[in-house]
């Protein structure tokens, strides 16, 4: 994988899962954004992966509704009690609020949640494990479409 999405993208696809976001089909998945305002289309082939959300349309990185499914293929790892915790964050109106600032972002929907430092930590490390794991992969992303609006 050329270029590796931010850290906290991987927290994002964690909520998507713990809110149950992500409808898979055999290459097709649909991906219900945070607040619910838009649907994202995931398509695969191998390890060529291709999607309308913006991060893969414009920065052509894995955005979060991909790694979301390759969590939920298992070709991702993902610890799902970590995933439970960050359910029902609205990552579109932290993002807004930060300017785009993603770690800022990622820290107050840790706080709201309740993270202990330690807890913190851990999810850290578990997303860097999920980094590593997606860029010794193959992987091709590409656009899909036009952005999701």
């Amino acid at each position: 994988m050329e270029k590796l999405p931010p850290l906290e993208k991987v927290y994002e696809a964690w909520s998507a899962l713990a809110d149950g976001r992500v409808e898979m089909g055999d290459a097709e998945a649909s991906v219900t954004s945070s607040n619910g305002a838009k649907r994202y289309t995931v398509t695969w082939d191998g390890d060529t992966y291709a999607s309308n959300d913006s991060a893969s349309y414009w920065q052509g990185y894995a955005g979060y509704p991909v790694l979301a499914v390759m969590m939920k293929e298992g070709r991702l790892p993902y610890d799902r009690e970590l995933a439970e915790r960050l359910s029902g964050v609205d990552w579109n109106a932290l993002n807004k609020k930060h300017k785009r600032d993603y770690q800022a972002a990622a820290d107050e929907a840790f706080e709201a949640a309740g993270f202990t430092p330690e807890e913190k930590a851990r999810a850290q490390a578990d997303g860097e494990g999920i980094l590593e794991t997606l860029s010794q992969l193959p992987l091709q992303i590409k656009r899909k479409g036009r952005p999701a609006k």
